[in-house]
């Protein structure tokens, strides 16, 4: 879907099925003369099947956003709805917080965060086995993942005997390990260049919509915005709809 094509919005259309639904979530650092309101009043929502891009400049809040969002960093206030399912409302959490996020949220970083001493495979399966996923399906369920991202020959490397790019695969598919309802980035692609980032862009269309997964994507490359469907934008602390530029005559 071309983001130009459709009215910005700050939610997917009417009627499709939401990954996450976020109301009024704000994020404050400290407090009386401190006080610092790094997300003010955010309110969006994510679909089944799609990307959505969040931009903005250094220190707008993009990254604070997504923390709170991914219950990282638990927003001072609002609700976050993740499968239908309310994880925080207000000061209420839910009470399996944690064993909830770990079965449908997954999280891709700047860097790749792979542990050393595990071979790609290991690095995803581990993910499964803190679920309590046996041994044996867990590596059969890693295989699968890496094969499905191009990796399968890479299954008995390391990480320092992978590219950039392939490290940010396997940290894609340790993402993909609990098939989570909503995937959450930032700055993906920040560490690689221009065709590697868009590849690992292309993954996540690719996941979203095979996987109908809702991902969200911090970045600063606006050169695969084209492989979004919709994208979003923060200003000191303040999430809008993205206007794109009117063209030149």
């Amino acid at each position: 879907m071309n983001p130009a094509a459709t009215p910005p919005s700050l939610h997917p259309p009417a009627g499709a099925e939401l990954a996450a639904e976020v109301a009024g979530l704000t994020k404050i650092y400290g407090s009386g003369n401190t006080e610092v309101v790094a997300v003010r009043d955010a309110s969006f929502g994510v679909a089944r099947g799609e990307v959505v891009a969040l931009l903005g400049p250094s220190g707008s809040g993009k990254s604070t956003l997504l923390a709170a969002v991914g219950l990282i960093n638990p927003p001072t206030a609002g609700r976050v709805a993740v499968a239908g399912q309310a994880v925080m409302d207000g000061p209420h959490a839910l009470v399996e917080l944690r064993a909830f996020c770990r079965h449908h949220l997954g999280f891709v970083f700047q860097k790749a965060n792979l542990i050393p001493f595990l071979t790609a495979r290991q690095n995803v399966q581990v993910a499964l086995e803190i679920n309590d996923v046996a041994p044996r399906t867990a590596r059969d369920r890693a295989g699968e993942l890496l094969a499905y991202l191009g990796l399968g020959d890479r299954l008995h490397n390391l990480p320092f005997m992978l590219s950039g790019g392939q490290q940010q695969r396997v940290a894609i598919a340790r993402a993909l390990a609990n098939r989570p309802d909503l995937i959450l980035a930032d700055e993906p692609t920040a560490a690689l260049d221009g065709r590697l980032g868009r590849q690992v862009m292309e993954l996540f269309r690719r996941v979203a919509h095979e996987q109908r997964a809702g991902v969200v994507v911090v970045t600063h490359d606006h050169r695969a915005l084209d492989l979004c469907d919709r994208i979003l934008e923060m200003e000191d602390g303040i999430l809008r709809a993205h206007q794109p530029a009117p063209r030149a005559a």
